[in-house]
């Protein structure tokens, strides 16, 4: 079973506000900034709406809808609170994104009938416990249970059994259906004079030739064929966790844009704190004015505290020329490891040391915990605090 929950940031904040109940309502940056959709309700897509439009282009289409901004600690909160719920049926989960996630039902329903059932059963749930709808596709396969989700949205509810019912229900829509076929190979196929699944299996050969190997998967996809299993949370590893931001003002400010990666570091260390894992590659992204970008990255060793996570992001940063104004920076983490490799590592250091980094370890643990429940704001060093005012307009970066 795929779960994918409907318009979720949208739903949240209609929930939260009950004024914005069957409103058109985009979440993301607000009219006049730079920045895109990152939700828009079911009500604001009947104008042509869609995720990462640029804002522009959606008060153009919808001028009457109602922007706000997102509030991704409310979301994390839902969030958890959903994965209680579906976690009650299964340790079998494997969780996409803070709205979705797959299910294996194989030990939970012996027929269709049963799967359907306890799908609605989840749906209901869902809905009594938290007032929000979700969509579910039933199938035989990860990528079908993906389409059969998307089918009947939102609140739905669609089941592809087998192979053949796949095909059916694929052979003549576009190849961008496929798991794993984005723009730019569906721009590729389309060169190729194939645009459907359809033209796709009669084209088998040239899609062989052209995409080797990868051209085989896209062929077996297409034939229903998708042995993936769904893998657990607790078997799945984060690839990555990172920030950033598109700017209002392109800037070449550097204390300004050092004020970005400060408070970057700040959240993503409570990330790594609440999901248990240290960090070992620190990444700077940047994107100029002309929208070209670059990253710049660094191995460190294994972390989760906010003052590391700062002194690599402000090394990398040193190392750029700001040839042009900067559109938007970011700091991410990747390559991660588990708190257990932290208290093995100590072994290494001194005993002056090991105290200093348990101290600290310590302390970004309960600063964690605090903001889990106050906010993530409610504490902060001078430096953090700083860094903020300069942010948030208190002192604005010069025109450039």
């Amino acid at each position: 079973m795929h779960v994918d929950m409907d318009a979720f940031f949208a739903a949240v904040e209609a929930q939260d506000n009950p004024a914005y109940r069957g409103q058109p309502l985009v979440v993301g940056a607000l009219p006049g900034q730079r920045g895109v959709v990152s939700t828009a309700s079911y009500e604001a897509r009947k104008f042509g709406v869609r995720s990462a439009m640029p804002i522009a282009e959606a008060y153009r289409r919808c001028p009457q809808a109602i922007y706000v901004k997102p509030r991704m600690d409310r979301y994390h909160a839902v969030s958890k609170d959903l994965h209680q719920i579906w976690a009650s049926y299964t340790n079998k989960l494997e969780f996409l994104a803070l709205d979705e996630a797959y299910m294996d039902l194989t030990d939970l329903a012996l027929t269709w009938d049963q799967a359907v059932d306890l799908a609605k059963e989840i749906k209901d749930r869902t809905k009594e416990t938290l007032g929000l709808t979700c969509s579910l596709g039933l199938a035989y396969s990860k990528a079908a249970a993906k389409v059969a989700s998307e089918e009947k949205k939102p609140d739905g509810l669609f089941v592809i059994p087998d192979a053949q019912a796949w095909q059916d229900l694929v052979l003549d829509r576009p190849v961008s259906i496929l798991y794993g076929v984005g723009r730019v190979t569906t721009d590729q196929l389309g060169r190729l004079g194939i645009f459907s699944v359809r033209d796709l299996l009669a084209q088998a050969d040239l899609v062989k030739l052209h995409f080797k190997e990868r051209g085989q998967e896209m062929l077996d996809l297409a034939r229903g064929k998708d042995l993936r299993n769904v893998v657990p949370y607790f078997e799945s590893e984060a690839k990555s966790l990172g920030k950033e931001r598109t700017l209002q003002e392109d800037s070449r400010d550097r204390d300004f844009l050092l004020s970005l990666v400060r408070l970057y570091a700040r959240d993503l260390a409570q990330e790594l704190v609440a999901e248990g894992l240290l960090a070992r590659t620190v990444t700077l992204k940047i994107t100029w004015a002309n929208m070209q970008a670059i990253t710049r990255s660094k191995t460190i060793p294994p972390t989760n505290q906010a003052a590391d996570l700062f002194a690599t992001g402000q090394a990398l940063f040193q190392q750029v020329s700001l040839v042009q104004p900067v559109r938007l920076i970011g700091l991410a983490t990747s390559n991660f490891t588990d708190q257990a490799y932290q208290q093995l590592s100590l072994a290494d250091l001194s005993a002056s040391k090991q105290a200093q980094a348990a101290k600290q370890a310590k302390l970004q643990n309960t600063l964690s915990d605090i903001s889990e429940k106050f906010g993530h704001r409610l504490l902060e060093t001078a430096a953090e605090l700083e860094a903020r005012q300069k942010v948030e307009g208190k002192r604005k970066p010069p025109q450039v």
